[in-house]
Parts: structure tokens; sequence; C-alpha cells
């Protein structure tokens, strides 16, 4: 986690590329690599994420990756007309909402994206 505390703390918005190695497409057409904990790492895998419009909190050094925010921290959000919608998931069975993509740990079903409006 030092990492995460070292660069510059930035916000950018961009279209989500998703996979192994996730990162930001910018208007102007530069690419931002991401990086953070396993959670997020988890999120910006999540092809059902993929091409979708985002918006990143973190730190950057440079050119290198932006370190997303820690997944607690809330730092990625999906933007929608006009509304920056939160990530999670939610199992439709046991009621139990995560903010990573999985199976429940209740009943082992995968969860489904659910994108919310912050409270």
């Amino acid at each position: 986690m030092l990492a995460a505390a070292e660069g510059t703390a930035q916000t950018i918005r961009g279209k989500l590329r998703t996979g192994p190695k996730p990162a930001l497409s910018l208007a102007e057409g530069a690419t931002v690599p991401l990086q953070g904990d396993p959670p997020t790492m988890q999120v910006l895998a999540d092809g059902r994420l993929n091409g979708m419009d985002l918006e990143v909190a973190g730190r950057r050094d440079g050119s290198g990756p932006l370190q997303v925010g820690p997944i607690h921290t809330r730092a990625m959000k999906v933007l929608r007309e006009g509304k920056a919608l939160m990530i999670t998931y939610w199992c439709e069975v046991c009621s139990i909402r995560t903010y990573a993509p999985g199976i429940c740990v209740c009943c082992q079903d995968e969860t489904a994206l659910d994108l919310r409006e912050s409270l």
C-alpha cells in the first residue's frame, strides 16, 4: 500500500478497458493503466463494465499506472446520464451486496452487477 500513498492525487474519466491489464481510454486519445488492491482489480477485470464511462480516483507518478484508491474508499464510479453510480454486486436470492464481483458467500450463485446512486 505504500505505492498508493505516493504520487499525485488525481481523478480521471474515460472508457474502461477491462481485463488482466485494465486501463482507461481518455477522450484525448491517451490510455492510463490502472492498478489497485485485489478487490479493485476484480472489479476492473469484470467484463460487464468493459466500455463503460468510469471516474476513477487515485494517485499517479508521472506517466505510470494510476493506483486506484482502496475498494473501501469507493474510488470508482460509472458515469451514466449525468450521474455517478457506485459499482456494487447483488445476490437476488440472499439479498447480499458486495463491492467486488464473484459468487455469493451464502448460496454460491454468481452476483449480478448492480449500479447504484451514491448515498
